[in-house]
C-alpha cells in the first residue's frame, strides 16, 4: 500500500470520530517550563523556502513533492531531572473534541532571556496564503501557538490572520512567530547580504503589521562571509527587540564553525531533518551543536524531500505501530520527540496543502500524540536501525550530501 493510499484509510476510518475526545492534561505540568543544564542526547542517553536558484528551496520541495506524513507525536517521562525536553505525559480530557481544544499548552523549552519555546510548530511550507491562514486557524483550535513559515505568501497568510485577530481579541503575545531570512544570490556582496537582511526584517514586520517576531531564523550560504554579515545583522535585530530570538536552519559542521567564529550570540537551536535510521546523535550533528548549547528543531521526521519508502514499509515500524494502534508515520514521528527533539508539523499528509478535514484532522492527530510513549526496547530496535545515503541538511546550499532541483528533479548538488 502506497503512504497515500495508506493517508485516504485512515483518514476514511477516522472520518466518524469528529466528535471523539482527542484533548489532554498535563500530568506533571510544573515541567512545562524547565530550563535544564543537560545535553538532549545526554539526557536520552541517560534513560535508555524563498531561495535563489543555487540552493534547495523547502517550499518548492513541498509544492513539488506529496506524500502521506499522517503523524502523531509524544514525549516520554524522563527520569532524568534536568531533562533538556521536559518530562511531560499527557491523557485525554473525556469532554474534549475535534477543533475544541484551543486551551492546549504546549510543553516549551526556555530559551535565553526566558522565551518560551513551544516544541511543537505548525509547518506552513508551501502552502498558499488562503491556506497559510487555514492552517493556522485549525492550529489555533488545537492549542498549537508556534507558527513556523516562510517570507512570502506564507507570510501574507500569517500576516491575513492577525489582521483579521486584532478584530477577534486573539491576543499577539499568544503566538510564536517563526520567520527565515533569505539567502542572498551567488556573488553578493557582505555588505549587500546585509542590506537584503535587514530590509527583509523591516518588510515583515511592516506586512505582518507587528512590532516583533519571536524567532528569526538564518540559513546558510556557501560564502563565509555572508553567513557573518547575516548574522550580525540578526543580532542587531535581537538587540533592538525586532525579535526575540535567533536561529539557524539546516547548518552543518563546517556551516556551524563559520558562524562561531564571528557570532557573539549563539543560536538557540538548529533547524535541520531528523528521521529514524539517522541514528540518536543524527550523524554527529546533534553532539555538534550541543558542543555550543544549540537544541535540535526538527523537520522531515518521514525523510525530506519525500518520505522514505523504506522507513514508512519498514517491518519493525510497522509491528511496532500496531502494538499501539499507529501508524508507521506516528511511530516516526514520536521517535523523534522521545529522542529530545522539538519538531515542525505539516498540517496534513498532502504536502503544501491544507484542505478541509484532512488538515484538520492531521494537525489535531499530530497534538494527540502527546498521549502515548514507546517503550525502552522499542526505542532501542528503532535507535539500531540505519540509513547511510541520508544528511541531515538537504536543503543546505552546500553541505555534504545537499539537494538541488534539476528538471523537476532532486539530485545531488555537484
Amino acid at each position: 500500500m502506497t503512504p497515500n493510499h495508506r493517508l485516504l484509510c485512515i483518514g476514511a476510518s477516522l472520518s466518524g470520530l469528529l466528535g471523539v475526545a482527542l484533548g489532554f492534561q498535563s500530568i506533571t505540568p510544573s515541567l512545562h517550563n524547565q530550563h535544564s543544564t543537560l545535553s538532549a542526547l545526554s539526557a536520552v542517553k541517560n534513560n535508555d523556502e524563498e531561495n535563489n536558484n543555487f540552493s534547495l528551496d523547502r517550499r518548492s520541495v513541498i509544492a513539488t513533492s506529496s506524500a502521506a506524513v499522517l503523524t502523531s507525536l509524544s514525549l516520554m517521562e524522563s527520569e532524568t531531572a534536568n531533562a533538556f525536553v521536559p518530562a511531560v505525559l499527557y491523557k485525554h480530557h473525556k469532554n474534549s473534541h475535534l477543533g475544541n481544544n484551543s486551551d492546549r499548552k504546549i510543553p516549551t523549552w526556555t530559551l535565553s532571556g526566558g522565551v518560551e519555546f513551544p516544541i511543537l510548530a505548525l509547518n506552513t511550507a508551501g502552502l498558499s496564503t488562503e491556506e497559510t491562514w487555514r492552517a493556522i486557524t485549525y492550529a489555533q483550535s488545537e492549542g498549537i501557538t508556534h507558527i513556523d513559515f516562510h517570507p512570502g505568501k506564507e507570510r501574507d497568510g500569517v500576516a491575513k490572520f492577525l489582521h483579521a485577530s486584532n478584530n477577534n481579541s486573539v491576543d499577539r503575545k499568544s503566538l510564536f512567530l517563526n520567520t527565515k531570512i533569505r539567502k542572498p544570490a551567488p556573488g553578493t556582496s557582505p555588505e549587500d547580504a546585509a542590506k537584503l537582511a535587514r530590509d527583509q526584517i523591516d518588510e515583515d514586520l511592516k506586512v505582518l503589521g507587528v512590532d516583533y517576531v519571536d524567532m528569526l531564523m538564518l540559513r546558510d550560504t556557501p560564502d563565509p562571509k555572508n553567513i557573518q554579515a547575516q548574522w550580525k545583522v540578526l543580532e542587531e535585530a535581537l538587540a533592538a527587540g525586532k525579535t526575540r530570538s535567533v536561529g539557524i536552519i539546516n547548518y552543518c559542521s563546517s556551516g556551524l564553525e563559520t558562524l562561531m567564529e564571528t557570532a557573539k550570540v549563539t543560536p538557540a537551536l538548529n533547524y535541520y531533518m531528523c528521521h529514524i535510521g539517522m541514528g540518536q546523535d543524527i550523524q554527529g550533528l546533534r553532539t555538534k551543536n550541543e558542543k555550543y548549547g544549540i537544541r535540535t528543531f526538527s523537520y522531515g521526521q518521514t525523510g525530506e524531500p519525500e518520505p522514505r519508502e523504506a522507513l514508512l514499509n519498514d517491518p519493525i515500524l510497522q509491528r511496532i505501530g500496531k502494538s499501539h494502534d499507529k501508524s508507521t508515520e506516528e511511530v516516526a514521528l514520536r521517535w523523534v520527540l522521545q529522542n529530545g527533539m522539538a519538531a515542525s508539523l505539516r498540517p496534513s499528509g498532502n504536502f503544501g496543502k491544507c484542505e478541509g478535514q484532512e488538515c484538520q484532522l492531521g494537525l489535531s492527530r499530530q497534538v494527540s500524540c502527546l498521549e502515548w510513549e514507546l517503550t525502552k526496547s522499542e526505542m532501542a530496535e528503532l535507535n539500531a536501525i540505519k540509513y547511510n545515503d541520508v544528511t541531515p541538511t538537504p536543503f543546505s546550499a552546500y553541505c555534504p550530501g545537499s539537494l538541488v532541483l534539476k528538471v523537476g528533479k532532486w539530485v545531488p548538488r555537484g
